[in-house]
């Protein structure tokens, strides 16, 4: 254990029970796979805090409080901070990382850095890995990507791979692309034909705690951000993925069939959280405007 983690034994209990986790605690590749992907797939990304007005608070025991001990889940400042005071519970090091969001972009310097992801080292492996438990699209990691340029990755079913963009910084740019289907879809063309469609650009320089602390409190309560004027809440599920976007339901199945639905009522909204997502909405919450 990393002395200076601020989880203790009970709180490390309590999340992995949470995500259903039962391998190995070691600071290997092997743990890091198993728990990325549990996280992903037990926790749901939503911002039902901004909606409501506030920001969600990241210190430790908040987040324990609300994505482990209750039937809560949040966005990513929230996930990622978890994830990470847990590896280095486990024994990893973790740099936090920032990134822009690019899906749709022209010009990636058009976007903010807002988007936290991870840098995480195992002892003994000179390899470095990008996590990120926190990026609520279907073109999400669901496993950890070795950081290496021009090399496709299977994760838990979904396609990525890591490139290289020019850019005015002294340090490499990074671009996390999700494949996008072949001949046909849109997105960037491999040289087979496949697309693939970029999903947020980013750098190795390390970034602080209180950094996020100026970032999440901005998205949460900037009233241009679209996580404080609508629902957006997703889930991954084992043979697909969920999302509520507004009052717009949809759900993505493996085989790419897709079912949309339009919410139109607060009480069905709120069991739609309930039973799909396992999210208990707090009192006072509106999720259809």
């Amino acid at each position: 254990m990393v002395e200076t983690t601020p989880f203790g034994p009970d709180d490390l209990d309590a999340y992995l029970r949470r995500i259903g986790w039962g391998g190995e605690r070691r600071a290997d590749l092997q743990t890091l796979r198993g728990v990325h992907l549990a996280h992903t797939r037990a926790l749901p990304f939503e911002n039902l805090d901004p909606l409501g007005g506030s920001a969600p608070s990241l210190a430790p025991a908040d987040l324990i409080a609300k994505l482990v001990r209750s039937r809560r889940g949040g966005y990513c400042y929230e996930h990622n901070s978890l994830l990470s005071f847990v590896l280095e519970a486990l024994g990893f090091r973790v740099t936090l990382l920032t990134a822009r969001v690019v899906v749709g972009a022209e010009r990636f310097e058009e976007r903010p850095r807002t988007h936290m992801a991870l840098l995480v080292e195992a002892p003994g492996d000179p390899q470095p890995y990008l996590a990120d438990v926190g990026f609520g699209a279907p073109g999400a990691l669901l496993e950890p990507v070795p950081l290496i340029a021009g090399v496709e990755f299977h994760g838990a079913g979904r396609r990525h791979r890591l490139v290289h963009a020019p850019h005015r910084g002294p340090l490499e740019l990074w671009v996390l692309e999700a494949h996008a289907g072949s001949e046909g879809a849109t997105g960037a063309e491999g040289a087979t034909g496949e697309f693939w469609r970029a999903q947020y650009a980013f750098t190795v320089e390390p970034f602080e705690r209180p950094d996020f602390e100026v970032i999440n409190w901005h998205i949460a309560t900037n009233p241009r951000s679209p996580f404080s004027r609508r629902a957006y809440v997703q889930r991954v599920t084992p043979d697909g993925h969920v999302l509520l976007n507004g009052p717009l339901l949809t759900e993505t199945h493996a085989d790419g069939i897709v079912e949309q639905r339009e919410l139109t009522d607060e009480a069905e909204a709120r069991r739609v959280l309930d039973v799909e997502f396992g999210i208990a909405v707090p009192d006072g919450i509106r999720l259809l405007s």
